[in-house]
């Protein structure tokens, strides 16, 4: 890439850091960036509801948050025609480079932000510099801004390339989660893929270190339950409730207490419990959301049901009714040796790369796996490739930030590698 390029990609990565949106309410980003991947020339465009399946979604924020965020895009100058594509939430773009027949080669890079306030520090290099989050209680606190960047880089180094073959960008909404991979991989744009690539900066890596292929991504799946009693006055008559407080506190106990897998790491965890009005009043209803994660698919199956025998009983235990609702997934899919093998070499001769590693644990989880099971179930390849990046504090905290560095070496270095197998019929499987 070109010192100008570079600096259009850091300027590109700002502005989309200042107005960062939520998972699912990316109206302005997705319209921002159909724009630009138009001003770049590529083949087809899909915004919003042609590039997911709508009813593949999970995590989808009630109709209220929708609105707030549809209107606040429209208020920021975003295009008609993309908001009417992605009305209720069917937010997402897929960018197509089409050179004819050849190798097929899809790149996914995530869209949305996290719902917490940004540092106001003055070391914080967004707020000293002007492009701190616009939007209050919302901040890219994991890099996704800086992704966008890098799928934008990527197709403006190949767009005037010449190749035979197919590149598809898939800016994908609502990873932060765990809703948006599973709805854009069920859709047909997947299907003809020979190879696949995800990237994500940091992680723990500093920058200049490349890992190839991520291993071990933790399966997960995220719920919210919902226990509904009746209220009664806790004094007078409490023989007369039904109270959810006591049915949800039960199941956080056992939950908590399902017996861990000896083929695999587990993990559980209710991060919220709501419930009750006053101290004298039987709660009639209670809400808890939880996850859990495993080392492999099946434990995670393991894992998920004990919860839900947990839920119904303690439910039944208390006189409760109980609804329930999966509100992210993702599985367990580690990268392809193969794939990884060619990003590595292609890293030994990107500028900036000082040390690559072949492989690495995820540690965490990760929807992008939607697409590389979908890809290896169809023969083809995909691989999971972390660019590292110094920053100042982990992510998801108010102080994250990315040493704009890496968005320079992930795309040289992605624009290599996809390059590579669109002229390498090593890895077209169709």
């Amino acid at each position: 890439m070109s010192e100008p390029a570079a600096s259009e990609l850091i300027e590109l990565r700002r502005r989309l850091h200042a107005y960062p949106e939520p998972s699912w309410c990316e109206f302005y980003t997705t319209s921002r960036l159909a724009d630009r991947v138009e001003e770049i020339g590529v083949d087809e465009v899909i915004v919003g509801r042609g590039a997911i399946d709508p009813d593949e979604r999970l995590g989808v924020p009630d109709d209220s948050k929708l609105e707030r965020w549809y209107d606040r895009a429209v208020e920021n100058g975003a295009r008609a025609d993309h908001l009417e594509s992605m009305d209720g939430g069917t937010t997402g773009l897929v960018a197509i480079l089409d050179r004819g027949p050849g190798p097929v080669v899809g790149l996914r890079v995530d869209i949305d932000a996290l719902p917490f306030e940004e540092s106001t520090e003055p070391d914080h290099e967004p707020a000293a510099e002007g492009f701190r989050s616009e939007n209050p209680g919302v901040m890219h606190a994991c890099g996704h801004d800086a992704h966008t960047a890098i799928g934008i880089g990527v197709l403006e180094s190949l767009a005037d390339a010449a190749f035979s073959g197919t590149l598809k960008v898939f800016f994908q909404p609502a990873e932060e989660v765990l809703g948006g991979g599973r709805a854009m991989a069920a859709t047909d744009h997947v299907d003809d893929l020979d190879a696949f690539f995800a990237v994500h900066v940091g992680l723990g890596h500093p920058t200049g270190t490349v890992v190839a292929g991520s291993t071990k991504p933790l399966a997960l799946r995220q719920s919210r339950a919902t226990f509904a009693g009746e209220s009664a006055h806790a004094g007078l008559a409490p023989n007369e409730g039904r109270n959810a407080m006591q049915a949800m506190a039960t199941a956080i106990q056992n939950v908590h207490a399902i017996p861990r897998h000896a083929d695999g790491l587990t993990r559980v965890n209710v991060g919220s419990a709501r419930a009750g009005t006053a101290s004298n009043v039987v709660a009639d209803e209670a809400t808890l959301e939880l996850e859990v994660r495993a080392g492999t698919n099946d434990v995670l199956e393991y894992m998920s049901t004990h919860v839900d025998r947990i839920l119904r009983a303690a439910g039944e235990m208390h006189d409760c009714e109980l609804e329930t609702e999966v509100t992210g997934r993702a599985p367990r899919v580690d990268s392809d040796p193969e794939l990884a093998g060619l990003v590595e070499t292609v890293a030994q001769r990107t500028p900036g790369v000082d040390s690559i590693e072949s492989h690495a644990p995820f540690g965490a989880s990760e929807d992008a796996t939607y697409f590389m099971r979908r890809v290896s179930d169809r023969g083809g390849h995909a691989t999971y490739v972390v660019v590292g990046t110094d920053h100042p504090s982990g992510h998801h905290t108010p102080g994250f930030d990315v040493d704009e560095r890496s968005i320079e070496i992930a795309t040289t270095l992605l624009s290599d590698a996809i390059g590579d197998v669109l002229s390498e019929v090593a890895y077209t499987s169709h």
